[in-house]
């Protein structure tokens, strides 16, 4: 049963930005009408931290379009992934003109459909899944099952990632963690973003992917320097948290890092 309609979103401007919202409750994504790839929020740079993981992915999975901010980045600064986003409501597809989204091509793809039966019926494996999937209400029931992560586990290519965006003041934020616990084998990382309530859970499938990340901060020789030091405090929360995980959490991660 899928969750109700979606709501159709609506744009706010001013003279040099311009949000999407589903209520006027929370911005859901934000953009700079001079520099449109710019990653506006923190919570959007920590989830660039697949990169610690992953420096080179080849294949690119995003749930919920939004603004684009995240598939803009990526298209342009990971020019050897091929990236597809899932988007489930046609009114946001309507508005990806007015967020300089670019037009499909041989490396990106939007399309419309429901991520949740996305996952479970593809054939394509990726190396990083991104899941960004919120409407007016919060995270739909479809998108936070355990049959959901089972399935994001199983798209996902050996050593794969796949980061989450959750909302630590939701009352169900602690059942979306052990559900994704139960779906991977590797603890899951949490990196919280201090500007807001978002905490960003990292997710691995089995592999070197989880000490990968406790080597360092290194720039990805694909990324250009300008893209790389806008994520540097960013890639920082990624790292400290990996290191405190393999502390406190799962020494066996300080295994060979």
């Amino acid at each position: 049963m899928h969750d109700k309609p979606p709501v159709k979103p609506f744009i706010y401007e001013t003279l040099t930005t311009k949000s999407l919202f589903f209520s006027t409750r929370d911005v859901q994504s934000k953009m700079h009408t001079e520099r449109p790839y710019e990653l506006q929020f923190e919570y959007t740079k920590i989830m660039m931290g697949f990169l610690q993981f992953n420096p080179l992915p080849r294949t690119i999975a995003m749930i919920g379009l939004g603004g684009g901010s995240l598939a803009k980045f990526c298209y342009r600064y990971l020019p050897d992934a091929q990236i597809t986003v899932i988007e489930i409501n046609p009114d946001v597809l309507a508005l990806r003109d007015d967020f300089a989204v670019p037009a499909d091509d041989h490396r990106f793809t939007v399309q419309l459909a429901d991520a949740a039966d996305f996952v479970r019926d593809t054939d394509q494996k990726y190396d990083i899944l991104l899941a960004d999937g919120f409407d007016e209400e919060g995270l739909p029931k479809r998108l936070s099952s355990q049959e959901f992560y089972d399935c994001c586990h199983d798209v996902l290519t050996p050593g794969g990632v796949m980061v989450s965006n959750l909302h630590k003041c939701s009352t169900l934020f602690d059942l979306y963690l052990d559900r994704l616990q139960s779906s991977f084998a590797d603890p899951v990382l949490q990196v919280n973003d201090p500007s807001a309530s978002n905490c960003l859970a990292f997710a691995c499938r089995e592999g070197e992917a989880p000490r990968k990340a406790l080597t360092g901060m290194r720039r990805p020789p694909e990324l250009d320097p300008m893209a790389w030091t806008e994520l540097i405090p960013s890639m920082g929360r990624v790292f400290l948290a990996s290191r405190e995980l393999a502390r406190n959490g799962d020494p066996r991660l300080l295994q060979k890092a």
